[in-house]
C-alpha cells in the first residue's frame, strides 16, 4: 500500500515504519495518524511480520509533536473528538497490538511524539534525543495518553514536573528515570533495535502476544491483571507453540515456533 506521510519496509520478519515528514519534523497530522493506523493494522494481520520498529525520518526528530495548525481553532467538542479518536485509532491501538513495537527515538520526541513512543512496548533513544510534553505552554494538556502513560513509566512526581514545567529531558535522563530502555549512538539506533527484534523472534509469537495483553491488563480500569495472567497462562497450554517449546526443551534442541 502506498502512503503519503509514512514509509513501510519489511525484511526478515521485521517491519520498519518511518514517519516521513522531515520538513515538519515528522509532526503528527490527521493524515499521518490515519496512515499509521492503517499500517499497524495491516502488519498485525501479516504472518510475515514478527516485530515492528517505529522511527522518524532524518536525524532531527522522531516526532516533534502534533501539527498545531490543524486544531488551533477547534471548539471544545472538536477537541474532545480529536483526543478520543487519536487515542482509539493509534495510541491505544499500538499499545494493545499483538506484535511487539519498538520505538527508535531519533532526536526530538515532543508532545504527541513522546506519547506515541510511550504507547510502544519498548523504547530505544539515540544519544541526541530530547523528550518532553510541552502542551501546557500552549494552554492545553497532553491528549493522547501522556498524562497516564508518563506516570506509569517514570512515577507520578517526575511526570508531574515534566508536564507542569513543559520541559525537556535528554536521553541519559530519560534512561535514568525509565522513560527509555536504552540509549545508543544515533548511527547505531536502528541496528540496535534490530538486535532486540532478533532476540524477540527466537520466542513464541503467541506467548508474546498473550504477555503483552497480560501486562497491559494491570493498567486498565476494571481489569484484574493477575486474573488475565492466569487465563492467558492456561490458554498457552492449548497452543502448538507450547507443545513445540516444551518438546524442544526436553529434547535439548532449539524450538521452531509457528505462532499457533
Amino acid at each position: 500500500m502506498n502512503y503519503e506521510n509514512i514509509l513501510v519496509n519489511t525484511e526478515n520478519n521485521i517491519a520498519t515504519i518511518t514517519i516521513n515528514r522531515p520538513t515538519k519534523l515528522n509532526a503528527l497530522n490527521k493524515l499521518t495518524i490515519e496512515e499509521l493506523h492503517q499500517a499497524f493494522q495491516e502488519l498485525e494481520k501479516s504472518y510475515d511480520v514478527r516485530v515492528i520498529i517505529l522511527t522518524g525520518s532524518g536525524e532531527k526528530a522522531f516526532v516533534a509533536g502534533a501539527d498545531i495548525a490543524e486544531f488551533a481553532n477547534f471548539s471544545v467538542e472538536e477537541g474532545v473528538q480529536l483526543a478520543a479518536q487519536g487515542q482509539d485509532i493509534l495510541f491505544n491501538f499500538v499499545e494493545n497490538l499483538k506484535i511487539p513495537v519498538i520505538a527508535a527515538v531519533n532526536g526530538f520526541a515532543l508532545g504527541g511524539g513522546l506519547e506515541l513512543a510511550m504507547a510502544c512496548h519498548i523504547r530505544v533513544a539515540s544519544d541526541n534525543a530530547k523528550m518532553g510534553l510541552p502542551e501546557v505552554s500552549l494552554g492545553v494538556i497532553p491528549g493522547y495518553g501522556g498524562t497516564q502513560r508518563l506516570p506509569q513509566l517514570i512515577g507520578k512526581g517526575r511526570a508531574m514536573e515534566m508536564i507542569m514545567t513543559a520541559g525537556m529531558v535528554n536521553a541519559e535522563e530519560a534512561h535514568r528515570t525509565g522513560l527509555v530502555n536504552h540509549v545508543v549512538p544515533q548511527a547505531e539506533l536502528l541496528s540496535f533495535c534490530n538486535g532486540i527484534a532478533q532476540k524477540i523472534m527466537k520466542n513464541s509469537p503467541v506467548a508474546i502476544s498473550m504477555a503483552i495483553n497480560a501486562v497491559n491488563a494491570n493498567f486498565k480500569e476494571g481489569e484484574n491483571g493477575f486474573q488475565t495472567e492466569i487465563k492467558s497462562f492456561g490458554k498457552c497450554f492449548g497452543t502448538e507453540d507450547f507443545k513445540e517449546g516444551t518438546t524442544a526443551f526436553i529434547e535439548k534442541r532449539k524450538a521452531v515456533f509457528t505462532g499457533e
